[in-house]
């Protein structure tokens, strides 16, 4: 098995910085230490650079299978390793929607056979498939998935007695969107009385308002209490609902949890005008009082992860009028550099980054030996240069798309190498054609 050693690395893990070594045997890390020798290793000399845990992104759209058009499981992962991301989970409304046994193991057969990045899928509950639902085997894929808002894909659950039945018939995480449909349809409908369908994007977080977020999210978490449910509530946008989460236990001990996503952490409503539709997400980007309100719950331990919802549409279709112009955007190779900016800015520390999308990922999905620098763990690594400066543009920009709304961003730190069960994925600017990627699995 290969041997590959790094040294001359700074570690960042469980909240400490550590000079040192690290030894990758086969697909795991061997040793972790100060000067290490190893016979046979291939030595990489990551002069100073970070090492963390491999990324762990709990929520992307790779569209794959129906829509590949945008992107697909091959594009999508080859952009995640150059982004530091080794590990992804995969949403359910492709087309066909991944909402039958069958349709989910058909998802992790496209993964095996192309993925950069090792994978799961959630499983995605409807208003008709309970039954199926009930099927589901813990250890198969990382959980379950509901809409309790429209979005891409039309898996709007909305029979309540339904919904109380996926709540109290299933032991695994329920990840949600939460955004009330009644709230933004009467939004949307009296805008498109003023409008017609050219309506300005800077009413999009006017339409998907504070309100349909707050009204949906804190439902299901009423509903979480009643049931018992593992709840984890996707993608905040608003600084109301971050009042609705705790800290005081924990992440171990939470029954309901949140997530917050790279665009909503780092654009407001103030971009719209320079960005347009390429920042038109559901949930919408709101308020630098919203931002502000984010930044604070991520940092006290309210919001538990950070994700990307990476979600690639071509710029042929975002350039549509708003009611066509469809929600979502690239995100998987940007997210490391853009967080490393607030780090370089002191606006978080990097241990804090590798918290909230390395470690607690692994806690709260139950994944087995990742998400960690640890002995005997899977050696999914990431090295970042801090001082190498580039600038994003269509050259180095990997989505199938070809796009980003990061485009023309300055950045002052650089994804050196990404490693994948012991793989280098990802090296100095290139992808590796060998894949090393494996399924998720789950210590439930």
């Amino acid at each position: 098995m290969k041997k590959y050693l790094l040294t001359n690395v700074r570690m960042v893990n469980e909240g400490r910085i550590t000079e040192g070594d690290l030894l990758i045997h086969g697909p795991y890390i061997e040793r972790i230490g100060p000067q290490i020798t190893a016979g046979g290793a291939t030595i990489i000399d990551m002069r100073g650079a970070w090492l963390l845990p491999g990324l762990i992104d709990d929520q992307v759209h790779f569209r794959e299978p129906g829509l590949t058009h945008k992107g697909d499981i091959a594009s999508e992962s080859r952009a995640a390793v150059a982004g530091g991301i080794t590990s992804f989970m995969e949403q359910p409304n492709t087309v066909p929607q991944t909402t039958t046994l069958e349709k989910l193991e058909e998802k992790f057969a496209l993964a095996r056979a192309s993925s950069h990045a090792n994978y799961s899928f959630l499983f995605g509950g409807t208003n008709d498939n309970l039954e199926e639902l009930k099927r589901l085997d813990p250890k198969s894929c990382s959980g379950v998935k509901l809409f309790l808002g429209s979005s891409t894909g039309n898996m709007l659950v909305d029979d309540e007695k339904v919904l109380e039945q996926i709540f109290r018939n299933t032991d695994m995480v329920i990840s949600a969107h939460c955004e009330d449909e009644e709230t933004i349809r009467k939004n949307l409908a009296y805008y498109k009385e003023q409008y017609g369908d050219d309506i300005p994007v800077e009413l999009h977080p006017i339409i998907r308002s504070e309100e349909a977020c707050y009204l949906s999210s804190s439902r299901a978490i009423e509903l979480a209490r009643k049931t018992g449910a593992r709840l984890h509530v996707f993608h905040l946008s608003t600084g109301r609902e971050t009042d609705l989460f705790r800290n005081d236990i924990p992440l171990s001990e939470k029954q309901i949890t949140a997530e917050v996503c790279i665009h909503h952490l780092w654009f407001s409503s103030d971009d719209y005008r320079d960005k347009g539709t390429l920042i038109k997400w559901n949930p919408a980007v709101k308020s630098t009082q919203d931002r502000s309100r984010l930044w604070e719950a991520l940092l006290d331990d309210r919001i538990d992860i950070i994700a990307t919802d990476h979600a690639p549409h071509t710029l042929e279709e975002k350039k549509n009028p708003y009611t066509s112009a469809p929600s979502g955007g690239p995100l998987v190779q940007h997210a490391l550099p853009a967080l490393m900016e607030k780090v370089l800015d002191g606006r978080i520390s990097i241990g804090k980054v590798v918290e909230k999308m390395c470690h607690n990922p692994a806690i709260l999905f139950d994944i087995d030996r990742r998400g960690y620098l640890r002995e005997g763990y899977y050696a999914d690594l990431v090295a970042v240069a801090e001082d190498d400066p580039w600038r994003v543009g269509p050259a180095n920009i990997l989505y199938k798309c070809g796009w980003s709304p990061f485009e023309g961003q300055p950045f002052r730190t650089r994804v050196m190498y990404t490693f994948v069960n012991g793989h280098p994925a990802y090296e100095l600017g290139r992808v590796s054609e060998k894949r090393n990627a494996r399924r998720l699995t789950f210590n439930r």
